[in-house]
């Protein structure tokens, strides 16, 4: 590791205390976002979108599982994929164990992906995951909501440096880079009311640090992320790390 300050303990002890006071700071600042969150206005949802699960065609007001919200997290797979993508695999790690605790606040967490469901399921199995999968490819789910983009749309991001972290997940995945980018991930927040389906709210990028709890836990050691744009990304399938 590199040489890093060396203090007392009254010294540490100091900077400790100067430095949680801006970390309740934040905190407060977190329940106030979070607050205006809730606070979105709800936006109803008229598409007759359709999704493929293990119990057959569903809609999505059947996805909420007799529950009043719902919240989706679209997961990188698209149908040229031979596998999911690693740092989606990394997030519904930290998911699958949050099922049953949401599901007891009428809260039903899945993922969906436009592979197709034999696809999803067999991952999921080497996974060894329980949280439900659904095919969404078969309809503009994701392209409704920004997760799905074309060639031409891509572009100007495929002509230009595509970076290394973009070009191994692509490889990890089983496709090309236009293939790989041409899926997004995210998160879509649905509420159930008399019948109606309302979109409550959308998030990506890093709106979905949450559920990779692994970066709140690096943030937290001297090395930190330990990370950059100009370095392939660390991230694996959690069977794919090396032992030892």
């Amino acid at each position: 590791m590199t040489k890093h300050r060396i203090g007392t303990q009254e010294e540490w002890q100091a900077e400790r205390d100067e430095l949680l006071q801006e970390e309740k700071e934040l905190t407060r600042r977190g329940d106030e976002l979070a607050k205006k969150r809730r606070e979105l206005p709800w936006v109803r949802v008229d598409k007759e979108y359709r999704f493929e699960t293990e119990d057959g065609t569903k809609t999505l007001a059947d996805l909420f599982d007799g529950r009043s919200q719902l919240l989706v997290y679209h997961f990188m797979f698209g149908p040229p994929y031979d596998a999911g993508c690693p740092v989606c695999s990394s997030i519904a790690d930290t998911l699958d164990p949050q099922v049953a605790h949401l599901k007891a606040r009428d809260t039903t967490l899945l993922l969906a992906s436009r592979a197709p469901l034999e696809k999803l399921l067999a991952y999921r199995e080497r996974m060894g995951w329980g949280i439900e999968w659904v095919s969404s490819g078969g309809s503009d789910f994701n392209r409704d909501l920004g997760f799905l983009h074309t060639e031409e749309e891509l572009k100007p991001f495929l002509d230009g440096a595509i970076p290394p972290t973009v070009e191994e997940n692509a490889r990890l995945c089983g496709t090309d880079v236009a293939g790989y980018v041409a899926e997004g991930p995210g998160l879509s927040v649905y509420a159930l009311s008399d019948g109606t389906v309302y979109r409550t709210y959308v998030t990506s990028s890093r709106g979905l640090e949450p559920a990779m709890a692994y970066y709140g836990l690096l943030d937290r050691t001297p090395k930190g992320r330990d990370e950059s744009a100009s370095m392939p990304l660390w991230v694996r399938r959690h069977d794919e790390y090396e032992t030892g």
